[in-house]
């Protein structure tokens, strides 16, 4: 790793495609904490900050924005073997929802008042931004929110909760989905707004989940006062503008890194448990193993359109539902054969590796968020093969 030169940002994206994915690997080699690599659980910003210092202080930290915009200007084909290589290499995500969703957002649809304002301070760690989209009884659904914002004067008022809301004790900005025509169809007169989670009438209560992790947020809003130059975009198009923040989220929500770490951890704790030779267990492990390479298959599929420049269409829906299935099944493997250690929240002997119960429970909700299985059951059987809604 050592004899690869890392180029200066600007001249990443001239890389071949084999060179580029060396200088990722040297990159995360060089630069990455030991310490850090597959955490079992989601970090909290002070505990991952280093490592977003440590990108944005490399220029790495922002690889599809625009070169003009402090980003590295990477093609899609380099976008996901940048994603590959940090899956592989186990990097924990940081707080990127500015970095990911907020940032390309205001590239593309922002003020230029709105890009000098909330660009440069993602780039510089100022603001962790958060997502506020679902709501209690809008999650899949989530065209059906309630959280409203109704214009005063220079300001729009918020009324309403969000809910899920991902490492929202940690953000202090917002980019909230608010209804501003109540009138108009659901899918209607939405807007989008970005909001200082500092402003009063906000309340932030954390959830504590089935492994005692308080990764996402109860948010409230009460008679929340923001100033109406947050509002981006067109008044009551934020329902597009929320549609193409998610354009790449089904390939990467299907990749099968999730999958590929558990089997290789079901390996190494068949072994620990000395199961691994059994025949029952061995036809278990070969279908899911067969199960996988079919995933890795497809989803090479879809990388290859994106590297051609395609759009992708709704059938990518299926690579979602494949993956977390197959992610679900298999941390049901673990857990079979773990026998007493399947009630342990924590790895057994303080090996990461072994951590039945952990994987089991990461597995759970891989199969709702992201647009749960049912609705992405939907979107195949309506717009890939015709059925009726």
């Amino acid at each position: 790793m050592d004899a690869i030169r890392i180029p200066p940002p600007a001249e990443l994206d001239a890389l071949d495609d084999e060179h580029f994915r060396q200088v990722v690997r040297a990159f995360l080699h060089t630069h990455y904490p030991e310490e850090l690599r597959n955490p079992p659980k989601r970090l909290h910003w002070s505990e991952n900050k280093p490592w977003y210092f440590k990108l944005a202080e490399q220029g790495w930290l922002c690889p599809g924005w625009p070169k003009e915009f402090g980003g590295l200007g990477l093609s899609p084909s380099k976008i996901i073997i940048l994603t590959e290589e940090y899956e592989r290499y186990g990097v924990a995500r940081c707080n990127d929802h500015g970095i990911v969703m907020l940032g390309p957002l205001v590239i593309k649809y922002g003020t230029p008042a709105q890009q000098q304002q909330f660009l440069p301070k993602i780039l510089t760690g100022e603001h962790i931004w958060c997502q506020g989209y679902s709501e209690p009884n809008a999650g899949s659904d989530l065209a059906a929110l309630r959280t409203e914002a109704v214009l005063d004067g220079d300001h729009y008022v918020v009324n309403g909760q969000k809910i899920w809301t991902t490492l929202a004790m940690d953000a202090n900005w917002i980019f909230l989905l608010v209804r501003t025509d109540k009138t108009a169809k659901k899918q209607e007169g939405i807007s989008f707004l970005l909001v200082d989670m500092n402003t009063p009438g906000i309340t932030v209560r954390p959830i504590i989940n089935l492994e005692y992790h308080d990764e996402f947020c109860e948010t409230f809003f009460d008679n929340v006062r923001v100033p109406k130059e947050n509002l981006v975009g067109q008044l009551n198009k934020g329902w597009d503008m929320a549609k193409a923040l998610l354009s790449f989220e089904r390939i990467f929500l299907g990749s099968p890194r999730q999958s590929g770490y558990a089997l290789s951890r079901l390996k190494l704790l068949a072994e620990r448990m000395g199961v691994y030779e059994d025949a029952v267990f061995q036809e278990s492990y070969v279908r899911l193993r067969l199960e996988f390479e079919d995933l890795k298959a497809l989803y090479e599929t879809y990388v290859a359109k994106l590297k051609r420049g395609e759009s992708l269409g709704p059938d990518v829906s299926m690579l979602k539902v494949i993956q977390t299935e197959l992610f679900q099944k298999i941390t049901d493997c673990m857990l079979e054969i773990a026998g007493e250690n399947a009630g342990l929240l924590e790895p057994m002997e303080g090996n990461r590796n072994l951590n039945a119960t952990g994987q089991f429970i990461q597995a759970r909700p891989a199969s709702i968020y992201g647009g749960s299985n049912e609705i992405q059951r939907n979107i195949i059987s309506k717009n890939v093969l015709g059925m009726p809604g």
